[in-house]
């Protein structure tokens, strides 16, 4: 163990307390990394049922809990709390005393519906930082809509630059809005928790769905402003240079990107196409941007005599970025995929040894830990009920 890890004991966050009152994508993966980092993260969830992501997806496991769920709430404890009662209440702002972070992600006025938003709970604790995440925001005519990763992804703008020219606009076929706000959300939380250090004061955190979807499309944007032109959808294509796409090869479709000229030269010579290069129309990346779909065209007469795989290891040996399109199971079991740790085992207490998504960064002195599996439903109430000096019979 290094001095670092020495100091910080069980992860750079050791000592923060976390409240995770949030359910399915945002606000739990959100949670979840900052458990990883050391963080007692205390997962808040109704008495009947608990995350509705516990019982999501379209599989059994051996439990009643998905493996959704189980890729999403590791190293937190579970407590059940009625919400609305008048008991419930009173267990969580005797929670709210001890903690650093609140996460929610009800619909906006439902927190203050209940009695435990932010201006009451800052009553409580002033240094507590309390994250809303929301479809909308916490403001706009938009507020009250509900907060799903597809209506984002719609009201973003994300969807209609999505798909291929002349088709139907697609959804991302991620939750990119979901997992892009659950990131700036924990940026946020991390910002105040430093500004805290300096201020004693906590503040209040507002993260969506929209300004995360919005966040994410600079060059789409920055075409909109620029050219006054709604930008629409290219498929594979890249708005800034070309070619920087999929293309076809004799057996299916990889991608490369030669989106410069010192690329682009290269890319002629080592697929025998001079003509390519010696074609005006080609000239300059502005051009082959106004004539990217003929170039394509063009270059995929020469893709089409070698498969992916040769094409792929013949663009990278002469510095041309280039990749296979890789479905789950290619991505998940290769040799890189192992050596990144991209997939861990993690110990449970009714499934036995799951499969989980690996950490998606690394530290060198305070590297992430999987010390808890993801809990059972309410499977801590008694021992944090113990901590706060409760007895369990009061929690009924």
């Amino acid at each position: 163990m290094t001095s670092q890890q020495s100091q910080f004991g069980a992860g750079a966050l050791a000592g923060m307390r976390v409240l995770d009152v949030s359910q399915v994508m945002a606000g739990p993966f959100c949670c979840m990394m900052l458990g990883d980092m050391g963080a007692d993260v205390i997962k808040v969830e109704p008495p009947q049922g608990g995350d509705q992501t516990r019982r999501a997806m379209g599989f059994k496991l051996k439990g009643d809990d998905s493996l959704g769920f189980l890729n999403m709430n590791r190293n937190k404890r579970s407590i059940t709390i009625d919400l609305k009662s008048d008991e419930g209440r009173e267990i969580f702002y005797a929670l709210a005393r001890t903690a650093d972070v609140i996460v929610e992600n009800y619909r906006p006025g439902t927190m203050k519906k209940l009695g435990i938003d932010y201006d009451t709970i800052s009553k409580i604790n002033p240094g507590i930082i309390y994250a809303s995440i929301s479809g909308f925001g916490q403001s706009g005519p938009w507020a009250d809509r509900p907060g799903f990763d597809l209506i984002a992804q719609a009201a973003t703008g994300v969807m209609s630059i999505t798909g291929h020219p002349g088709g139907p606009p697609a959804k991302s076929g991620v939750p990119v809005t979901d997992i892009g706000c659950s990131l700036f959300a924990l940026y946020a939380i991390l910002t105040a928790y430093i500004g805290r250090q300096k201020s004693g004061e906590g503040q209040h955190i507002d993260a969506s769905l929209y300004d995360a979807g919005i966040a994410f499309a600079v060059w789409d944007i920055c075409e909109y402003w620029g050219t006054g032109n709604v930008p629409e959808r290219i498929g594979t294509a890249n708005r800034m240079a070309a070619p920087y796409q999929a293309v076809e090869a004799s057996d299916g479709y990889f991608v490369f990107g030669a989106n410069n000229d010192r690329l682009y030269r290269r890319l002629c010579e080592v697929i025998g196409r001079p003509d390519l290069l010696d074609n005006p129309d080609y000239a300059t990346n502005a051009l082959r941007m106004a004539n990217r779909e003929a170039l394509i065209g063009a270059l995929e007469k020469s893709f089409v005599q070698w498969t992916r795989a040769e094409c792929v290891d013949m663009l990278l040996a002469v510095g041309i970025p280039a990749g296979p399109i890789n479905d789950y199971a290619e991505a998940l079991e290769n040799e890189h995929a192992r050596e990144r740790d991209v997939v861990m085992k993690i110990d449970h207490p009714i499934e036995g040894e799951v499969n989980s998504i690996g950490f998606p960064v690394r530290l060198s002195g305070t590297p992430q830990q999987v010390r808890r599996p993801p809990p059972l439903l309410g499977e801590h109430t008694a021992e944090i009920l113990a901590e706060l000096g409760i007895k369990p019979a009061a929690a009924q």
